[in-house]
């Protein structure tokens, strides 16, 4: 399978319905971004301050993907007339309306209905956490309709009520550990990830995975403790900006990953990461989008090593997609000293650059695309 590549296109233009006649007011119109991601570094059971058990993981960010909502708010209409467009996004909508209590509650207003309209260009299906970035997009969007910019915990708390779990996209790009059935951070890991050259791929042909279908097997106390080390490990490969420490992480948690997913590929993907040079690989452990994770700093050409492995990944049927580096350089924060104190794991971490709905500056619009689901922005 090859997979499609995405055209840039003339935006369409966003048209707000009429108000109906004799409402007496304005429409507020507002309108939010969210990105998406490409799969978890590291996903398992982990012990909160309180050693308590609880779900988390550790995303790898890609800028570029992402979700574009746009609001409109009818004053007067009774919080149900809500509308969604495409009307296949129950989750936004119930973000929407979850937003829309909120927002109002906080200006002493009735709650109204309204339009939400997303456009966008993640794929469903694989992983990339493209109902979460169409959930922020919409939480931000209602938010900016009233006026208002919301705090990420209360994002994150929207989120997780819309949708169940949710990925930590309301935050920026910093690495970490977040419960996502909870909406909260258990351990903020460090500034920023070291830079990592990634080839994406997707596997099983990029059909979609049903997360809902997936067998659900309980952690035992050997489970934990393995995630335990593997956290440890991370933070440690972070505060140092070890690379390969990063890779093998991912790896030995996409491995751990293989016992619920079991993507046929998934060897052949190791051994070609091994064959190529590459530090780790990476998937998504609810989907089919997949990485293989190089360090630009390791000894030898880079470009020979990326290319090697394209080739690679293209004689064994596995479909490759984008080819990106992460953290942005210009993005990346200030890094700390190895051996100091860790962030508080508190959602205190600022908003994604992408987050904040803006009046002005916005983003064009993406025109309206029906989610193909094995398709993901070509290189």
């Amino acid at each position: 399978m090859t997979p499609a590549t995405h055209r840039a296109r003339a935006p369409r233009p966003f048209h707000p319905p009429a108000l109906d006649a004799g409402s007496g007011a304005a429409a507020g119109a507002g309108t939010g971004h969210a990105p998406c991601h490409h799969g978890e570094l590291l996903q398992g059971v982990f012990l909160d301050a309180d050693g308590r058990r609880c779900a988390g993981l550790v995303t790898l960010p890609l800028a570029g993907p992402g979700s574009r909502a746009d609001f409109v708010r009818r004053p007067g209409a009774p919080p149900e007339a809500l509308t969604v467009v495409p009307a296949d996004r129950g989750k936004a909508g119930r973000a929407a309306g979850i937003t829309v209590t909120e927002c109002a509650r906080q200006l002493g207003l009735p709650p109204s209905g309204g339009q939400l309209r997303l456009t966008g260009d993640v794929p469903v299906g694989l992983g990339m956490g493209s109902s979460t970035s169409d959930v922020i997009a919409t939480v931000r969007a209602v938010a900016d309709s009233y006026g208002l910019r919301l705090a990420p915990d209360t994002v994150a708390r929207i989120a997780v009520r819309a949708e169940r779990a949710s990925d930590p996209l309301m935050l920026d790009a910093r690495p970490v550990l977040f419960a996502q059935r909870e909406g909260r951070i258990l351990d903020v890991l460090g500034p920023a990830l070291p830079p990592l050259v990634v080839v994406g791929c997707v596997l099983g042909g990029g059909a979609p995975v049903d997360t809902l279908a997936l067998p659900v097997r309980e952690a035992t106390d050997a489970d934990v403790q393995e995630y335990q080390r593997l956290r440890t490990l991370l933070r440690r490969a972070i505060a140092t900006g070890d690379a390969s420490l990063v890779g093998r992480v991912a790896t030995a948690s996409a491995r751990r990953g293989q016992q619920v997913l079991h993507h046929p590929e998934f060897e052949t993907l190791t051994a070609i990461a091994r064959r190529s040079g590459a530090a780790g690989v990476q998937i998504a452990h609810s989907g089919a989008v997949a990485g293989v994770l190089f360090d630009p700093a390791a000894p030898g050409d880079l470009r020979h090593r990326v290319r090697a492995c394209l080739r690679a990944l293209n004689t064994h049927g596995i479909p490759t997609t984008r080819t990106f580096t992460t953290p942005a350089p210009d993005a990346r924060p200030a890094p700390t000293r190895p051996g100091s104190a860790p962030a508080s794991p508190s959602l205190t971490t600022k908003e994604s650059p992408d987050g904040p709905a803006r009046r002005r500056g916005d983003r064009t619009a993406r025109p309206d695309t029906s989610r193909r689901p094995s398709r993901l922005p070509a290189l």
